[in-house]
């Protein structure tokens, strides 16, 4: 494995074949796609911390969906990455179809783990009350939050691991950074579903409120060669909360495509 610091990112690559880039979501880090590594061997694998998260800087001006997607192929130019297989998760998602709608020739597929379309009103106000909360008190509280409600019930007795995890990555984020991402997410609208032609995959959690099932099957619907998968007793973090089934369907879909 390689890290290296390319559009302003911090991007780790590891592995020869076709390029496969994975887009995390808010409040993640290329690492929320660890649990997928062993299903993508013969891969490139490109996995970037976004501007504002995890080991990447935080850029003095706002971030919006479009410097996101700019920034995202901006590497791929610059890592000489012309096909790509796409993946993202939660916010991740949405920028991968952003991504794909910009430069359809650079989107093989689209595999979109807790699919997003756009924030419905009442959940922009709450991503400005969370950034707001991250720039107050930091990012202990917002951590706590998170990892209560955006799990499967349970999870604390049955997948305590994926609590840990969803906490300690919150906990690491920059604040500032983190609240400028939520904003971004705030203002950020759907892209052109009819616009997405390649094989998309949609997978997302019985028990995901963000990304919900009804959200998946009308993505899904609404692309051309769309298909969506259900996990059960699942919230939004569907790889690490269901990591044998993401990578059965990643390694089968990518595989197949």
């Amino acid at each position: 494995m390689t890290t290296t610091m390319t559009a302003g990112m911090t991007i780790e690559q590891e592995g020869e074949g076709p390029a496969i880039i994975l887009l995390h979501g808010l409040g993640a880090t290329s690492n929320s796609f660890q649990p997928l590594m062993p299903a993508l061997g013969g891969r490139r694998v490109v996995r970037p911390d976004l501007p504002g998260a995890g080991r990447s800087a935080t850029p003095r001006g706002p971030i919006d969906v479009r410097l996101l997607v700019d920034t995202v192929l901006r590497a791929a130019s610059d890592l000489g990455i012309a096909e790509a297989d796409l993946v993202g998760h939660s916010f991740g998602s949405l920028i991968a179809q952003h991504v794909a709608q910009a430069r359809p020739a650079l989107a093989r597929t689209l595999t979109l783990f807790g699919p997003i379309l756009e924030p419905a009103d009442a959940a922009r106000e709450r991503l400005k009350g969370r950034a707001q909360l991250a720039r107050d008190e930091g990012m202990a509280v917002v951590a706590d939050q998170v990892a209560s409600a955006g799990l499967a019930s349970g999870s604390d007795e049955t997948n305590p691991a994926a609590v840990a995890f969803v906490r300690e990555s919150h906990m690491r984020q920059d604040a500032e950074g983190f609240a400028k991402s939520c904003e971004a997410l705030a203002g950020a609208n759907r892209a052109d579903a009819t616009a997405l032609k390649m094989p998309v995959l949609v997978v997302t959690g019985e028990e995901d409120a963000v990304g919900p099932p009804s959200v998946a099957h009308q993505l899904a619907d609404e692309v051309g060669r769309g298909r969506a998968v259900i996990l059960p007793g699942c919230g939004h973090w569907t790889p690490i909360e269901k990591p044998a089934e993401c990578r059965r369907l990643i390694s089968e879909f990518v595989g197949s495509a």
